[in-house]
């Protein structure tokens, strides 16, 4: 897929500067700043709905698994099932969210409403609206995850201080998922793509992270594998918080989330490149 034609003018484009390189780190800087409220301003006449709908399935769960499963499983390690189950859900609903956004919401932006091209045409580089997509996305993530916080204070799943370190949390587990999630919006020709990498990873991950019960109960193998999906490392923070402490191993966890999140950007950033130069 190609780009118009820039129309910047000289001053503009000495103040740009060169496009760069396809293997280059993406640059990240304020012009930014423009395409993230440009998302804003269409956003705000969807609000509602759009919490709604990020919010709706992990809120299910938390419901339907913590009071029904928590019915027949009382406690997890000493801990009632449904404030284990919390942790899990803040976290999911993070992951959920920024997917989403940075999936179908960013291809439809891009190959669909052709809104990137749009915006090329202005005096700014691909790196850029990349970035404000990527930001946006861990934005509206983070959104979905603070709701769910919500909603465990307003059921008295947790009141503990220490939610409030959940914030940066809900952040990082929103830039990773979001990055991930660029690198397959890069490649997809069409929304029937997005299946597979829900399918195929974000849904096993679910199960293999911690969500619904312990990594600890998993093969050895398995248990392994789980140590570095960032959703594991994401509520290996988080669960925690939830019950009152700070976690005992923070640099890991903070470590795996920060290079999905950098590295999957990068990609991100290489992969679209491309595209945008076929």
């Amino acid at each position: 897929m190609s780009t118009p034609a820039r129309t910047v003018d000289a001053p503009e484009a000495r103040a740009i500067g060169p496009a760069p390189g396809r293997y280059a780190p993406p640059r990240l800087t304020w012009r930014m700043v423009p395409v993230i409220r440009r998302h804003l301003l269409v956003w705000r006449k969807l609000a509602l709905p759009s919490v709604l709908a990020n919010i709706a399935d992990p809120l299910i769960t938390l419901v339907a698994f913590g009071y029904g499963l928590g019915a027949l499983l009382r406690e997890i390690d000493g801990v009632p099932y449904i404030t284990y189950l919390a942790a899990g859900s803040v976290c999911m609903s993070t992951m959920m969210a920024a997917s989403f956004e940075s999936l179908y919401s960013a291809f439809s932006r891009m190959h669909v409403q052709r809104t990137w091209d749009s915006q090329l045409n202005a005096p700014l580089l691909l790196d850029d609206v990349l970035a404000g997509e990527w930001i946006w996305s861990a934005m509206k993530a983070c959104l979905s995850g603070v709701s769910i916080i919500l909603v465990a204070v307003a059921l008295g799943v947790s009141r503990e201080p220490t939610l409030i370190g959940l914030l940066p949390v809900v952040l990082l587990t929103g830039l990773a998922f979001a990055g991930l999630a660029l690198c397959v919006n890069a490649v997809a020709h069409g929304y029937d793509f997005f299946s597979y990498y829900f399918t195929l990873v974000l849904t096993p991950m679910s199960f293999v992270s911690g969500v619904f019960f312990p990594v600890s109960q998993l093969p050895g193998w398995l248990q392994a594998v789980s140590a570095w999906l960032p959703l594991t490392a994401a509520i290996e923070l988080a669960r925690p918080l939830v019950l009152g402490h700070a976690p005992e191993a923070v640099l890991r966890p903070v470590a795996v989330l920060a290079a999905y999140a950098l590295g999957g950007f990068w990609l991100a950033a290489v992969l679209t490149r491309k595209r945008f130069a076929a």
